[in-house]
Parts: structure tokens; C-alpha cells; sequence
């Protein structure tokens, strides 16, 4: 290890040299069947101190005079970025190592982002796609490597912490497995749209009934009793008339 970082004129920090002293890297997949077939799906990669090797330095092709990485550096990008980390520099303004070569898409790398006059001991961890455009994680070895647990190496996992997301088939393996994971977003805005909510004094409400109370008749009006009555006394009469004249 001292070896290496002398090479490089660099101090690993605290963390990481840790790390590195208790093992030499770190390598875990696991796979998922599908019709009785295994097939690979997570992926958790620290490199080892031999494989932790320093970008910007070659070319990225292998033809003569082929540009390398420090030549696509252009200074627009930063502006209107205030609010963000500073990202870093593909030429001597930083020292890049790669952490995990992410399957081919984009690579985990551990950043000194201020070399001059002598490389700062202060380090960060950042995702580099395969654009080549940066993507801040976390501002130490300790926390990504908790990321790196949290989302179980599931493909394209660095890529949710960037503008576009992962991929939808990515995504549909961050719902089978992390889905409140992928969904951070929905739970920040609504903090309580995975509780079940129980409102007792619906459920536990009391199934008394009401009485039910008999409407009474409605009593005839004054006019049709008269009426009725005097129905009933031209009938008496007429039964009168008619025994007398028997």
C-alpha cells in the first residue's frame, strides 16, 4: 500500500486504508432463477489495491496521438452550478482512482480533487457514466460502501443517483427488491403513503338501531265530517218518509 501511494503522491484516507488493511478488495454477486436457471443480477466491487488504478493518465484509444481523457476537459459545465460540488478534473487538477468498474456502465472513483501544491488528504466518492459526465455519491469510503450494501449491487444502481435514473429494466428489479429504494422521492413528498391507515370510529362504530317511529293518520278535516253527517241524517229521513206512508 505505501509503496503504491508513493508512486502517486497520495494519502489514502482513513477509511479506506482500513479497509484495505483488513482485506484486499471486495467481490460479492448473487443471481436470481428464472425457469430453474440461474442468472447473475447483483454485483458489489471494490477493487483491490493492485486493480485501484488511476484515470486521465492514458489515452483512450490505442492509436497514436489519440486524445486522452484530460483533453475533453471543457470548464462550461460548472457554470450556474454554485449549489453543487465542484466535479472533477480529468487533467492535474485531480487525482482519479477507479473504485468498481460498475459492469462496463461507468465506473465508482475515488477523487483528490485539489493536488496543488500537495495532494489533499480530503477525498470523495463520485460516479463517472459512460458519457463522461460526474455524478456526486457521498464524501467518504464509509458511506458509499453502506450505499453499496443498502442497494445490493443491483445493476445500474449508482445511475439513481443521477438526473435521468436508471433504466425501466433496471427499475423493475429495484420493485421486485428495493422498492422503497427506487421510490424515495414519493416517500420524501408523502411520508405516509405506505401506512395503512385505520380510522377506529369507522371500524369499531356501533350498529344500534334507530327506532322506528309510526306515523299516525292523518285526522279528516272539519269539512267531511260535516258533510258525512249530513249524508247520514238525509238517510234517516228518507227512511222515516217511507214507513210512513206504509
Amino acid at each position: 500500500i505505501f509503496l503504491y501511494l508513493q508512486k502517486n503522491s497520495c494519502i489514502l484516507p482513513e477509511d479506506l486504508k482500513n479497509f484495505y488493511l483488513m482485506t484486499d478488495g471486495f467481490q460479492m454477486s448473487w443471481s436470481v432463477k428464472t425457469d430453474d436457471t440461474p442468472m447473475p443480477l447483483g454485483s458489489m466491487v471494490i477493487n483491490s489495491i493492485t486493480k485501484l488504478c488511476r484515470l486521465g493518465s492514458s489515452s483512450m484509444y490505442t492509436l497514436p496521438n489519440a486524445p486522452a481523457l484530460a483533453d475533453l476537459e471543457d470548464d462550461t459545465d460548472e457554470e450556474g452550478n454554485e449549489d453543487k460540488p465542484e466535479k472533477p478534473h480529468f487533467d492535474s487538477r485531480s487525482l482519479i482512482f477507479e473504485l468498481d468498474p460498475c459492469n462496463g456502465n461507468g465506473k465508482v472513483c475515488l477523487v483528490y480533487k485539489h493536488t496543488k501544491p500537495v495532494v489533499s488528504p480530503d477525498t470523495e466518492i463520485w460516479f463517472l457514466d459512460r458519457a463522461l459526465y460526474w455524478h456526486f455519491l457521498t464524501k467518504t469510503f464509509t458511506a458509499y460502501y453502506r450505499l453499496l450494501i443498502t442497494h445490493l449491487g443491483l445493476p445500474q444502481w449508482q445511475y439513481a443517483f443521477t438526473s435521468y435514473g436508471v433504466s425501466p429494466q433496471a427499475k423493475q428489479w429495484f420493485n421486485m427488491f428495493k422498492p422503497i429504494t427506487i421510490n424515495t422521492a414519493l416517500l420524501s413528498e408523502e411520508a405516509d403513503c405506505f401506512v395503512n391507515k385505520l380510522d377506529p370510529n369507522k371500524v369499531f362504530k356501533s350498529k344500534n338501531k334507530t327506532p322506528v317511529i309510526k306515523k299516525k293518520s292523518p285526522s279528516q278535516p272539519a269539512g267531511s265530517q260535516k258533510s258525512h253527517t249530513s249524508m247520514t241524517s238525509s238517510k234517516t229521513s228518507l227512511l222515516a218518509g217511507n214507513s210512513s206512508r206504509k
